[in-house]
């Protein structure tokens, strides 16, 4: 298929620009989780205008672009949709347009990337045989995303691929696509915890049962679950990510929230740490004296991630002879989640999912070459604290270049698949 991979990104330069402009018009409309209703209606727009057969509303915003080419395999190629409650500090002239709202996790970058990628491979399809299956995904960020869409019968309706592929943008300098094969990305479980106490004036606490301090006291001791609980040698995150208490200085309020996000890889780090939060937030509920105890309750999870290791081995080989080798390297397995995973256990087909850089060199401090940045940010060089990265409000990926990588990664990996005509 090198030759007709080749032939397939010789249309690339035509279509760039007009790619450009319609991330910018993503970027400039962000919808949040499954209220992706003008994006998924650009994409079924444009998706149907290139000549695929498309259904939209598939799990609530979801949309579904499919091409029949022939016998052969089925392949899917999913990108998520959804934006992120941020306020964007970017300071773009295509920087969100609606107020608290941000493409800040790069899913404007993957609807775009994956269009384009639709448009190379019907015009090439001379060239391949099978079915495209192209699924745009609301949800992601919340975890629902690709359930809903199976829900909604998504294999039973559209049929099942033999493969999953799907990437996301990454804050890598542009150019270089990262994956890691076996457990890729961590299991995530988000939590609520009300604290009760019980509220009064300021100036008298000792009328009261103070949950402000008494979630304080929470937050800090879930600190030690991973130092104290978890070995050196396993792996586990607690991020205490929201804390709301009171409405005025002199009042102390009858309950305080706090909502949390852990990660772990395996499912007795999980079991344990979950198990953990529980334990903690009530025996902190009980040394305050708080009359009841927490309500604890679930606000989404993700599995862990899995990539198939012969899918990765064969989709990353052909993107590196495409990109270079050099420009494909193995960034470990990471702490952030995925609900992808979840389309592919559902089909009991492998994954395989990449990242691809976004950033500019120059947000890195010094030096052009992306293989030797890439070198510096794994052996600790470069500083990634100063890299705006996905989920911050300064997250900018790079326009062009970024597609170019894209889109070149998600038509290869395709082709890859597909069967030859």
């Amino acid at each position: 298929m090198a030759a007709s991979i080749t032939a397939a990104l010789a249309g690339l330069g035509a279509i760039r620009g007009d790619l450009a402009d319609f991330y910018r018009d993503l970027h400039a409309h962000p919808e949040l989780s499954d209220q992706e209703h003008r994006t998924s209606g650009e994409i079924a727009r444009r998706a149907t205008a290139l000549g695929y057969t498309v259904t939209e509303g598939v799990g609530g915003t979801g949309v579904v672009a499919v091409l029949a080419n022939g016998a052969g395999p089925t392949v899917m190629l999913r990108a998520d949709i959804d934006a992120l409650p941020i306020q964007e500090t970017t300071g773009l002239p295509y920087a969100s347009k609606n107020d608290g709202v941000m493409h800040a996790c790069g899913h404007d970058m993957h609807a775009t990337c994956l269009l384009g990628a639709l448009k190379l491979l019907i015009d090439a399809r001379s060239s391949w045989a099978g079915t495209i299956l192209a699924v745009f995904q609301p949800a992601e960020e919340t975890g629902r995303g690709a359930q809903e869409m199976i829900d909604d019968n998504l294999f039973e309706r559209f049929g099942t691929p033999e493969i999953v592929l799907a990437q996301h943008t990454a804050p890598f300098p542009v150019g270089v696509v990262g994956g890691h094969a076996g457990t890729a990305a961590a299991a995530t479980d988000a939590l609520r915890i009300i604290m009760h106490g019980r509220g009064g004036h300021g100036s008298r606490p000792e009328a009261t049962i103070d949950p402000v301090v008494m979630a304080a006291a929470t937050v800090m001791r879930l600190q030690t679950i991973v130092s104290r609980e978890i070995a050196a040698d396993d792996a586990a995150v607690v991020t205490v990510g929201c804390l709301r208490a009171g409405t005025k200085d002199n009042i102390i309020p009858d309950e305080a929230e706090l909502q949390l996000n852990i990660r772990t890889f395996t499912p007795q780090t999980r079991e344990k740490v979950v198990a953990s939060v529980h334990r903690i937030a009530k025996a902190e509920a009980a040394a305050a004296g708080a009359e009841w105890e927490p309500d604890i309750s679930v606000i989404d999870t993700f599995p862990v991630m899995f990539n198939d290791p012969d899918a990765m081995a064969r989709t990353l080989t052909a993107i590196g002879e495409t990109l270079g080798p050099d420009k494909v390297f193995d960034p470990g397995r990471i702490t952030g989640s995925e609900d992808a995973g979840n389309l592919a256990t559902a089909a009991g087909v492998p994954l395989c999912y990449w990242m691809f850089g976004v950033l500019d060199p120059e947000v890195f401090g010094g030096g052009s070459d992306p293989v030797q940045l890439v070198h510096d940010m794994l052996s600790g060089t470069i500083d990634v604290k100063s890299v705006p990265g996905p989920h911050t409000s300064g997250y900018a990926p790079a326009v062009d270049p970024s597609i170019t990588v894209g889109v070149t990664a998600m038509t290869t990996a395709a082709l890859t698949w597909l069967g030859t005509a």
